[in-house]
């Protein structure tokens, strides 16, 4: 079981690290909610029934592991927290595409933990069956709710 699990998070390693650049800003908490996820994922391997795609069920596990993070950090609120611009001299080669891309991640963290789940999902390529399944929403729903999301950051972007 070992070797296929770890065989598992390689092949979906990306699906890990876009959510949590998505849900964490920092490094630290970033490098933290990769672990969470990672031991969830260990914790409910064997349970995994095969019913739905894998990267499904990665997907659910990893945001309901994102948002448990998120409600975990709220608590935790007052405390402050050194950001890493501080600690480092910011590179002088930053592409516009990766300017754009830091842009984007920003304003993406500012929608609402459901919200922030639905377009991580939609950027990665699922359909609104695919994406209902994973949230818990209607397809319908699921629609409506991009519709406004695409929106809201389309709004965003333009405002500068």
């Amino acid at each position: 079981m070992n070797s296929e699990f770890l065989n598992t998070i390689k092949e979906n390693d990306a699906i890990i690290y876009k959510l949590v650049r998505i849900y964490a800003e920092q490094i630290n908490d970033q490098q933290d909610l990769y672990q969470e996820i990672i031991y969830q994922l260990w914790k409910s391997y064997k349970t995994f029934e095969g019913k739905s795609k894998i990267s499904t069920w990665i997907y659910k596990v990893a945001l309901n592991t994102s948002l448990a993070y998120i409600n975990l950090k709220k608590k935790h609120a007052g405390k402050v927290e050194m950001h890493d611009s501080l600690l480092q001299i910011e590179d002088e080669t930053n592409t516009v595409l990766d300017d754009r891309i830091t842009e984007m991640y920003q304003k993406i963290r500012k929608l609402n933990e459901i919200d922030r789940a639905i377009i991580f999902l939609f950027l990665e390529g699922k359909d609104y069956e695919e994406i209902a399944a994973i949230i818990g929403f209607t397809n319908s729903n699921v629609g409506t709710r991009l519709n406004r999301i695409r929106q809201k950051l389309k709004n965003e972007l333009t405002k500068q």
